[in-house]
């Protein structure tokens, strides 16, 4: 009950469905206007439907140069043991690292694969295609929203969230679980952290000794998400532009980075991309506990206008939108994709 009433008082764990129910009319009055409720398409004309749903994210890594990204494998459904093994050697990919659906679902299924039998666990249990990649070795992470004019040669920074990870710090008498019930934020992870770790929850770490739970910024698996949009400079906007332009025709999304220090990265130093999303990307500065829902709705229906403005620029030059037939088609894909990912 405690945990419940946690829910319902803070509005960053509401279900999406209700967090979204006003920018939905906002939504239709931009499809209205668009005549079209699929105009999200036209916002990144290279990534598929825009980057809204069922875009591969191999192919997104594909569009970015390699220098910003871990290496990253893509292996098929079904695909024996045997022959993913190979792969991962023949690309120099090292134990642990991460796997991934190459078409996901906020967070889920993301799992970190320390030996073979887990990734053999994996595998089996994957009914999706799915990547495998290097474990970035930056501890930093933060998202960046970038917004371009397709008639403007420089974009903006919208928005940076800065990302605390589910970590527990021993105190020499608690257990791992004991220190995941202090915090509710932690305790709504308890189910899936107790898949994960089984009996290692009943160790006791050492005063001071931190353990990272979940080794991945996702506020779905518990991470805190804090608003750092005052660390937005002239400097990392230069940055982001230089990274950003290389993109083939990428006007709107977040890019998800680790990186070592906030100077280096300022320089476009010691980082990597973690995903770059399009046009399904949130301003995801919006759950620092800090902020009313007032705040989030405002900042989710500027970000909403701003790929409406950029879907229908790039509309006038030529850039179709879905027409109502496919776009209900690729909707239903996505929620099956959605139950694959969930049952998974």
């Amino acid at each position: 009950m405690k945990l419940l009433f946690h829910k319902i008082t803070n509005w960053e764990y509401w279900p999406f469905q209700v967090l979204y129910v006003p920018i939905y009319f906002l939504w239709a009055y931009y499809a209205i206007k668009a005549r079209s409720i699929f105009f999200f398409n036209a916002s990144n004309p290279q990534i598929k439907n825009g980057g809204f749903i069922m875009e591969s994210k191999k192919k997104i890594y594909d569009l970015l140069p390699k220098k910003y990204y871990p290496k990253t494998i893509l292996i098929r459904e079904n695909t024996n043991l045997k022959a993913i093994v190979d792969i991962v050697v023949e690309k120099q990919i090292y134990f642990p690292f991460i796997a991934k659906p190459d078409i996901g679902l906020r967070g889920s299924g993301v799992k970190k694969i320390k030996t073979v039998s887990e990734l053999r666990e994996y595998a089996e249990k994957a009914s999706f295609d799915f990547l495998i990649q290097d474990l970035i070795p930056f501890k930093q992470e933060v998202g960046i929203f970038y917004v371009r004019h397709p008639l403007q040669k420089e974009g903006k920074i919208t928005g940076i969230v800065s990302k605390e990870f589910l970590n527990v710090i021993g105190d020499g008498i608690s257990t791992i679980e004991d220190l995941i019930y202090k915090t509710p934020r932690f305790q709504f992870q308890l189910e899936s952290l107790k898949e994960e770790y089984g009996d290692q929850l009943y160790q006791i770490l050492k005063k001071g000794e931190v353990m990272n739970l979940v080794p991945f910024g996702n506020h779905a698996r518990g991470a805190k998400f804090l608003d750092g949009s005052h660390l937005i400079t002239p400097k990392l906007t230069a940055t982001i532009n230089e990274i950003a332009t290389q993109i083939p025709e990428f006007y709107f999304g977040r890019f998800d980075i680790m990186y070592n220090t906030f100077e280096e990265l300022e320089r476009g130093e010691n980082f990597q991309i973690v995903e770059l999303n399009g046009a399904a990307s949130e301003p995801t500065h919006i759950y620092d506990p800090k902020h009313s829902v007032w705040f989030a709705w405002k900042e989710l229906a500027r970000h909403i206008t701003y790929m409406y403005e950029i879907s229908v620029q790039n509309h006038k030059m030529g850039v179709p939108y879905l027409d109502h037939k496919d776009g209900m088609r690729e909707y239903r894909l996505h929620l099956a994709q959605n139950s694959k990912i969930m049952n998974f």
